[in-house]
């Protein structure tokens, strides 16, 4: 994959903004603030999208006491100034992400064996089991459901069993995988590869060129199964929050 440019970043958040939509956004002064309604810090965190104040940062604060959620900024590369203006405000830094990205064409070679994916959509119950067991509760599937355009669950079977699950959505150009989940005792098989190559051709029946995933880096095993297929680290994110 040809090295990303900050446009092509500024792509894929958008992407990932879209593919993981927030309950509701409105822009506040130099701000978009984020409802989550509890489906976590993604679909929470405050955002800037055009020059702020030292002042500004005390309005998205109050804004996001207003919707009753701790004061939460999503930093990328381009907000060092924000960065540094939280950290002296007391703010300390969670969960940094990395986001992984490949063209679709690198995980479209070979087919999973047969009767082992699935794409699905509505998810079906035994699906929403598997997330609620990794700790994706109601509020996370809600997100799912909010998402506008090309969307699915992957349903994973391996030696006869549900084996795991994810989410798959595409904006534009770009698809986005989310929320994947392998059973334990399914692990160490291969079964989150596949269920990456079955989003990446599902991604491509829906016209998507670029497949994508966000990862915390505390994940090791997931980390580790990205680099694995082919993904590489395209661009980094990370929050800030008090305390």
């Amino acid at each position: 994959m040809q090295k990303q440019t900050w446009d092509d970043f500024g792509d894929i958040l958008t992407a990932l903004d879209a593919t993981w939509p927030a309950a509701a956004r409105q822009t506040i002064g130099p701000w978009i603030i984020r409802d989550g309604q509890g489906g976590g810090k993604r679909v929470s965190a405050a955002t800037p999208n055009s020059d702020w104040t030292q002042a500004d940062i005390q309005t998205a604060e109050a804004a996001m006491r207003d919707l009753g959620q701790t004061p939460l900024f999503m930093i990328t590369d381009q907000d060092q100034n924000l960065d540094h203006a939280l950290a002296n405000a007391g703010y300390d830094i969670i969960d940094p992400v990395n986001i992984y990205s490949t063209s679709v064409d690198t995980l479209t070679t070979e087919r999973p064996p047969k009767v082992s994916m699935f794409s699905v959509w509505p998810p079906l119950a035994i699906e929403t089991d598997m997330w609620a067991e990794g700790g994706i509760s109601d509020a996370r599937v809600n997100v799912m459901k909010r998402v506008q355009g090309p969307k699915t669950s992957i349903l994973a079977r391996w030696n006869d069993h549900p084996a795991g699950v994810g989410f798959a959505a595409v904006h534009g150009k770009d698809a986005f995988v989310h929320a994947v989940e392998i059973r334990n005792h399914q692990r160490q098989q291969g079964v989150a590869s596949w269920l990456m190559k079955q989003a990446a051709f599902w991604a491509a029946e829906q016209g998507a060129s670029r497949l994508n995933v966000a990862c915390t880096k505390a994940n090791v095993a997931a980390n580790a199964l990205y680099r694995s297929i082919g993904m590489k680290v395209v661009g980094e994110y990370h929050y800030r929050m008090k305390g």
